[in-house]
């Protein structure tokens, strides 16, 4: 079998899709060439779906594990191939019931697959029940979950999608065997979060199909995600706020309802609705202009399956998503992915956003869990006259604003602030209500940057020997005393006002330390045409220090580094390439409170090339414990784009003048105001953000 190792349309129509040109002929040749890249590896029927991995050290099966937890990993790997390829698979059995790829008619290998799976004890691919596995090591933790009970959750929506190619064509006592597998799991121990939908999917297929159910049971998981909700569609998937809100709660509560909520727990499936028609109202300015999904939050390896919330929608019974809109945005973070050369290796994804990119990766994960993307293919669950196909693409916020116009969306509840920037097409996020463990780099660089930017996904900490620490799109301050090096592992909403967001960072922060014995920086920021502008101050009860604040992570490829000044301010401009060869620009500038700018190079810390390179200002807090006159506030502008167009030196210093209250021009106290050559004034004021502080 031939593998492209780039997708490239074959059916396009530009008077439907005038944005993107995929039409549902594309979506299921493109369904196609995922799952020619998974049969490669697959020559008969009895083989299971278990791929190549390119990296062995974080993922699972992992390399020190043995006995009954390597045995139990490799049933999970099997498991969870079956089930997240079968996101793509069902629909497409559905769609076209003869499929046949590298030999194998789909429609008979996921049959059989399925029910040796889950049902053939003697088989080596059986994965066993929750009560088999929950034996021997395992047996002494009553809650211990296992990641079968996510894997069940994708069969039955694969099971209900192709119900009549698969399902149905089981016997009456084959569907049994399959249906007390499924119960073993949806009456077990979950984890208490948006696991719980996986025991409500399990239960709620069960019910659809004839099954009597503990609806007991179904009742305490229901409760619980509806009281996760947090609004504006959003749900706080344990701590933090992340993809899982879309991917997870918004995709399986709809899903839910048809099967079950509308007719027997009206109440929770009104609410479901409802945080679902929410999300519709502003989720799509959360993907730029070309529909690309930001890098943010943990399962980035997912990629755009953060677009199946759309097509999850439309399963409701009052569904209020745009239906052009929607698959325009669907279909330009396809091609995000599957236009990209370094997406597969050996014909399936990379445990990565685009190549291989171990810094995202999660212990969690195996070779077959990039399939879960596969739940932006579930849109070809809907018939080919449904308005998602037949609508002409529609307009989104971008076309709507004028040039060198910023649209800003700010959600109280998940504290996200995104922002569309007309000049460059970028959207920009900005999070809070985020708290990680100290020293966890992992998760900091997922939640905790100080924006995440659609077209520079974030950079891993810099490889570089010499200098200051440096992150990128984040402060690092390091103790002078000691030479420890502080992040900011805790970062609390402030509120937005008059155009300006607030936040507090709290570098190393552990619970057990009073805030006054924790160095921390209140964080604001506005929205300019192709970036933004930040000024923040510092709040240290311990000096000197040595602080540094890192730009987006640039890829290095033949870049041009260029440096200019206007007046105290400094600039460096990156010139260069993607990986993909396409043009793109950064510049970082200083004004007030920075002393110098630099940059370092690394390599194996950026997911779009191999090399890259951050710009970042620096600054030494003095000698003196108290000091007024010592700067406080560190204003700064990173900005980008996406030509070769030189930016204008009002765009690279776009200050006019930057007025203080206090006596010392610090910053000390009282508002900041920043007047723009523009003309336009913010007033950067921080007293009072203590009491919005939420977490």
């Amino acid at each position: 079998m031939s593998i492209n190792n780039t997708w490239k349309p074959k059916y396009t129509d530009f008077e439907l899709s005038p944005y993107t040109g995929l039409t549902r002929e594309s979506w299921l040749d493109a369904g196609r060439y995922m799952l020619e890249g998974i049969f490669r590896h697959i020559d008969s029927i009895e083989r299971p779906v278990v791929v190549p991995r390119k990296e062995t050290d974080v993922t699972y099966p992992h390399k020190y594990s043995t006995g009954e937890g390597l045995v139990a990993e490799q049933k999970a790997e099997i498991f969870e191939g079956l089930t997240r390829s079968f996101f793509i698979a069902s629909v497409m059995i559905h769609n076209e019931p003869d499929i046949t790829i590298n030999g194998i008619k789909l429609a008979d290998y996921y049959k059989h697959q399925i029910y040796k799976s889950c049902c053939d004890k003697e088989d080596p691919s059986y994965v066993g029940t929750y009560e088999e596995l929950h034996t021997g090591a395992f047996a002494s933790d009553p809650i211990k979950p296992f990641q079968q009970t996510v894997e069940t959750c994708a069969l039955v929506i694969g099971l209900d999608a192709c119900a009549s190619e698969i399902w149905d064509t089981y016997s009456d006592q084959e569907k049994d065997d399959i249906a007390d597998f499924l119960k073993s799991y949806a009456y077990n121990p979950t984890v208490p979060q948006n696991w719980r939908l996986f025991n409500m999917l399990d239960m709620a297929f069960l019910y659809k199909y004839g099954y009597k159910i503990d609806e007991k049971i179904m009742g305490d998981h229901a409760q619980a995600i509806i009281n996760y909700y947090v609004g504006d569609g959003w749900y706080r998937d344990g701590q933090c706020f992340d993809y899982y809100s879309c991917w997870a709660f918004n995709v399986y509560g709809p899903i839910w309802c048809n099967w079950y909520g509308y007719e027997k727990l009206p109440y929770v499936a009104a609410r479901i609705e409802d945080a679902s028609n929410a999300l519709m109202k502003t989720y799509a300015d959360m993907f730029d202009n070309d529909g690309y999904t930001n890098m943010w939050g943990r399962s980035c390896i997912y990629r755009n399956a953060a677009t199946s919330a759309f097509d999850a929608n439309m399963f409701l019974r009052n569904s209020k998503a745009d239906p052009g809109l929607s698959r325009r945005i669907c279909s330009g973070s396809l091609l995000q992915f599957l236009t990209r050369d370094d997406f597969l290796w050996n014909g399936v994804p990379t445990l990565g956003f685009y190549g291989q990119f171990t810094p995202l990766v999660q212990g969690y994960s195996c070779a077959e869990s990039p399939f879960w993307l596969g739940k932006a293919f579930l849109c070809l669950h809907l018939p080919k006259d449904h308005p998602f196909w037949t609508s002409r693409e529609s307009e989104n916020s971008f076309d709507k604003l004028g040039d060198h116009e910023v649209k800003e969306t700010v959600l109280k509840g998940p504290s996200l602030c995104f922002s569309n920037h007309k000049d460059n097409g970028e959207t920009i996020l900005r999070s809070a209500k985020v708290f990680k463990t100290a020293g966890d780099m992992h998760g900091m660089w997922n939640y905790n940057k100080l924006s995440y930017n659609s077209k520079f996904p974030w950079e891993a900490t810099p490889s570089y020997q010499d200098g200051p620490a440096v992150e990128s799109q984040m402060y690092v301050i390091t103790d002078e005393h000691n030479g420890d090096r502080l992040y900011p592992n805790a970062v609390f909403a402030a509120g937005y006002r008059d155009g300006v967001l607030y936040r507090r960072g709290f570098f190393d922060y552990k619970i057990e330390n009073e805030r006054h014995w924790v160095q921390s920086m209140d964080f604001a920021d506005f929205g300019v045409s192709e970036g933004l502008v930040r000024a923040d101050k510092l709040v240290l009860y311990k000096r000197p220090v040595t602080i540094t604040l890192g730009s987006y992570g640039f890829p290095d490829n033949d870049t041009q580094i260029i440096r200019k000044n206007e007046g105290e301010a400094k600039v460096i401009i990156l010139k260069g390439t993607d990986h993909m060869g396409s043009p793109c620009q950064l510049a970082m500038t200083i004004y007030s409170g920075w002393e110098d700018i630099d940059i370092v190079r690394s390599e194996g810390t950026n997911p779009d090339s191999c090399k890259s390179i951050v710009v970042y200002a620096k600054v030494g807090s003095g000698p003196r414990l108290y000091d007024a006159s010592k700067p406080y506030v560190f204003v700064s502008q990173t900005i980008t784009r996406h030509s070769h167009e030189d930016f204008t030196d009002d765009e690279l210093f776009p200050i006019r003048k930057i007025e203080y209250t206090d006596p010392w021009n610090s910053g000390a106290f009282g508002p900041v105001t920043i007047t723009m050559k523009d003309g336009k004034q913010h007033a950067v004021v921080f007293e009072g953000i203590e009491a919005d502080l939420s977490l």
